[in-house]
């Protein structure tokens, strides 16, 4: 007679069951139990490998069965798992645009800054090109005035030295001169 694990278990069990928790001492001792699993195993294994006759036919239609069962299933999460790196392989193209996008946003940022430091930098020459011109013509109208006042006094100083000229000859001329003698 040949038996399967799980009625030899079961057996074992059933009987323990029967006997219930009350009678506690009297439960087998967990290696008599291990070593009657492990004969009841070994007892099996031999057996099974002594009368296992297979057809051909039930191992391929079993195999049908087992593909048939899950091959739709794998081939769906197959798809699935395609459709996902796919959508990924979009998304990361999606990213690498949105980043070059931003890149070149902090470009113009940067472009802009340039251009707004350019119009600084602008006024500030054209500032100084109006100061030049300031101190250009205010520098022109001192020359003047210096040449001017050169001019004064050098007309003040000629006028000196010809009113010198006219008090020495009235002085030359106030001088009592000695009679000549004709």
């Amino acid at each position: 007679m040949l038996l399967s694990s799980e009625t030899c278990t079961e057996m074992e069990v059933g009987g323990m069951e029967d006997e219930g928790p009350s009678s506690h001492s009297e439960l087998p001792h967990s290696e008599d139990y291990q070593f009657t699993q492990q004969e009841l195993l070994h007892l099996e294994s031999s057996a099974l490998a002594e009368n296992v006759f297979v057809d051909k036919k039930v191992v391929d239609k079993l195999t049908e069965g087992l593909l048939s069962h899950y091959l739709p299933d794998l081939q769906n999460s197959k798809r699935a798992l395609q459709e996902l790196t796919q959508n990924q392989l979009i998304l990361l193209d999606t990213l690498d645009q949105e980043v070059t996008k931003f890149r070149e946003c902090n470009a113009l940022l940067d472009l802009n800054s340039l251009f707004t430091e350019a119009k600084v930098y602008h006024n500030k020459l054209v500032n100084i090109r109006k100061e030049m011109i300031l101190l250009h013509e205010k520098t022109t109208r001192l020359k003047k005035r210096a040449l001017k006042l050169q001019q004064q006094k050098q007309k003040e100083a000629l006028e000196k030295e010809q009113q010198r000229e006219k008090e020495l000859e009235r002085e030359r001329q106030l001088t009592a001169k000695p009679a000549k003698r004709t």
